[in-house]
């Protein structure tokens, strides 16, 4: 009997051992243990752990089942969340060329791990692209679009500092033709049309881009409303450009008016022709905005999919002044020298630049737009147009979520704009923009959480590339932001 009690309690014992979890082991990976996740799909999940294997999210857990051994690489995530890598879907890296080698690492150290180039030279902004792809792990991902594809006159036609030559001049349809089979030969991600398009060309451009299975974005051209721009098929608007106009009461009638003016300017500059329009039209149609009017075209938008890109922080940049904060002046510090110091002098100028009627009434429409937008159901992408107005790239993004935030757009459906929501427009979000296995591992640590306050994006612990680590403070290091 004794023998017996023996055999039992060791054979006990033996089960009680084999029941007790095991400590895992990850060879070769990144354990970041005990966060909390943000998913722009699935919300706020606690208690988390996450681990990275050949630069994907290899597996997610909660931590209590999880049990990882002291011999794994951790990362402590304890009272920290985890986000997607952020997108910048509007930037040019073209616009001031001395900027764009410092781009990577000025949007890497804001948790920007993609960016959509919407304009500039195509060879210019491919150089940029090849070499992302040729290091994934150090830069953020690039989408391109290639130039702008303009008519003639153009707008971006290289004439003057703020008109520098991002656009191509394109006379007939058969110039639009030739032009996108370049763009396609080059691999461009999405093509941009531009503002001086006639209606002919536009068309073209689009039924070519359908063609080759890419989409096209840009701005409605002034020879077009916004309806039949996206009956043309029109995948993406940048700015709500020109969205005011077909939203009034006389939009037929100022449709008119613009058409016959492009006839009679043929032979003005690009740039003073588009101003020229733009002023003897905007005013004239936000005061006859009709509620009805705005229905019928959102709804027109809603059934077409055509994603909107408001650029916020740009739109309203003489109402809301970002570049009038001191602190947010640090941040050029990152920039040229030369560059970094007209930035600050015309900011400093440009703080106490009153604000006029029309420009308010602009940036009025815009803010209450962008919420009709989000209501309708239209998605909505997170972009900045840096380094255009003082956008330091980077930075900017987080004023631009800000800018979202404000107009009414939860924190978390915000964060989806800059996160899942591009990943979905180029049909990645199979791999990219969300927290989930076998994704790239594209993704933020913050210090704070940022469904609680979206400044909170700002507050960048770690930065993680495809798997690749890097820590906030040793960034900011390197890019010197507070260089005095």
């Amino acid at each position: 009997m004794k023998n017996f009690f023996k055999i039992f309690t060791g054979l006990y014992i033996l089960f009680l051992v084999s029941c007790q979890p095991k400590e895992l082991i990850f060879e070769d990976s990144i354990c970041i243990q005990n966060i909390s996740t943000i998913d722009p799909m699935d919300g706020l999940k606690e208690n988390q752990t996450v681990i990275i294997t050949n630069g994907k999210i290899h597996k997610i857990g909660n931590t209590d089942s999880l049990l990882l051994s002291a011999d794994n690489n951790i990362i402590d995530g304890t009272g920290k969340y985890l986000i997607p890598g952020l997108w910048d879907a509007h930037v040019h890296f073209a616009y001031i060329e001395e900027i764009a080698p410092l781009m990577f690492d000025m949007f890497l150290s804001a948790g920007i791990t993609s960016v959509r180039d919407t304009g500039g030279k195509v060879d210019f902004v491919k150089l940029w692209k090849d070499k992302a792809l040729t290091k994934p792990t150090t830069a953020p991902r690039v989408m391109m679009a290639g130039p702008l594809l303009d008519g003639e006159p153009n707008v971006y036609d290289g004439s003057d500092a703020s008109h520098p030559e991002l656009s191509v001049g394109l006379s007939s349809v058969e110039d639009v033709i030739s032009q996108i089979e370049t763009l396609i030969n080059k691999d461009v991600d999405l093509l941009k049309a531009y503002e001086m398009l006639s209606p002919e060309q536009f068309k073209k451009v689009n039924e070519l881009a359908k063609a080759n299975g890419i989409k096209v974005t840009g701005h409605v051209p002034l020879s077009m409303d916004v309806i039949s721009a996206a009956n043309a098929g029109l995948n993406s608007m940048e700015h709500l450009r020109n969205l005011e106009l077909s939203c009034a009461s006389n939009s037929d009638e100022l449709l008119a008016e613009r058409q016959k003016m492009l006839a009679d300017g043929n032979d003005m500059a690009g740039g003073k022709l588009r101003t020229s329009i733009h002023t003897a039209q905007r005013e004239n149609a936000l005061k006859n905005y009709d509620e009805t009017k705005a229905d019928e075209v959102l709804n027109v938008l809603k059934e077409k999919n055509v994603w909107q890109i408001p650029t916020l922080a740009l739109n309203t940049f003489l109402s809301n002044k970002y570049f009038a904060d001191p602190e947010y002046q640090k941040s050029y510090l990152q920039l040229p020298d030369s560059i970094a110091k007209h930035w600050k002098n015309r900011s400093n100028v440009l703080k106490d630049f009153p604000m006029s009627e029309a420009f308010a009434a602009q940036v009025d429409f815009n803010l209450k737009m962008v919420k009709k937008v989000y209501e309708k159901g239209i998605p909505l992408m997170a972009g900045t147009d840096t380094p255009i107005a003082y956008l330091t790239p980077g930075l900017s993004l987080h004023e631009e979520l800000e800018a979202l935030v404000n107009t009414g757009i939860p924190p978390l459906e915000a964060l989806k704009t800059a996160t899942y929501n591009p990943a979905k427009y180029f049909n990645m979000e199979g791999e990219l923009g969300s927290i989930k296995e076998n994704m790239w591992a594209d993704l933020v640590i913050l210090n704070t959480n940022p469904l609680e306050d979206i400044q909170n994006t700002r507050d960048i612990e770690v930065v993680i590339k495809e798997g690749q680590i890097y820590v906030s403070e040793d960034m900011k290091a390197d890019l010197k932001i507070f260089r005095n």
